[in-house]
């Protein structure tokens, strides 16, 4: 399958939010990457339901939100409404995991699981057939521009032989320090998807950083 490019907007300017909802539609990118912080389950405060039905309003790309909240069964119909084409949550915030993807599917979303980096991958093992999306963590969640963690690469093979054994075919996303420097062995690992944030909104071209990124996936 082809790589996918997902800019974080939580990079974005947002004095200048539809300028760069335009950028991303221009360019390379397949997803619009939209981070939802509760100040619970992270230490920060991001969108809330306004600013993502202001983002469809004007997004022609798939909308791929990620909540870290808590409770976040709680909403699941309200980012249906906004606009959410795929819903990820995080295992460490859910009680009843199961229960709260079939929620996202019954809604006609794409259902994701987000791991945090001190997760290991086999506490997806009873529920990996069931996913669209594992989303794993590889900066602590909470802020941008952190540093990438190393042990990514072995989550992700560790992820992608669970997937493949399960026969699920869930997609491999990352989201934290995905730079020029380490996506292809991210992509050679077997990640799918991947968020890049402020590699992106604070370079000088961000247009032509989403398409050197893209052209450094596009043939793995």
């Amino acid at each position: 399958m082809n790589k996918i490019i997902a800019p974080s907007m939580l990079a974005a300017d947002f004095a200048n939010l539809q300028r760069d909802i335009e950028m991303v539609n221009a360019s390379d990118a397949d997803w619009f990457h939209i981070d939802v912080m509760d100040g619970m389950f992270v230490p920060n405060i991001s969108f809330g339901m306004p600013v993502i039905k202001a983002i469809k309003k004007h997004a022609k790309k798939t909308m791929d939100v990620h909540l870290m909240i808590v409770d976040p069964d709680r909403y699941i119909s309200d980012f249906k409404n906004v606009g959410a084409d795929i819903l990820t949550v995080h295992y460490e915030a859910c009680t009843h995991l199961h229960r709260t993807i079939q929620a996202i599917k019954a809604e006609g979303m794409l259902a994701g699981v987000s791991l945090n980096p001190h997760t290991p991958i086999a506490v997806l093992e009873d529920i990996i057939v069931d996913l669209d999306l594992v989303l794993i963590m590889s900066v602590n969640p909470g802020f941008g521009g952190q540093s990438f963690i190393e042990n990514t690469f072995k989550k992700v093979e560790q992820l992608k032989h669970l997937i493949e054994y399960a026969g699920s075919k869930a997609l491999i996303e990352v989201d934290g320090g995905v730079t020029i420097e380490n996506i292809e062995k991210l992509s050679e690992a077997g990640v799918d998807a991947f968020v890049a944030g402020s590699f992106v909104f604070k370079s000088e071209n961000p247009i032509q950083t989403i398409t050197d990124l893209k052209r450094l996936v596009s043939s793995k």
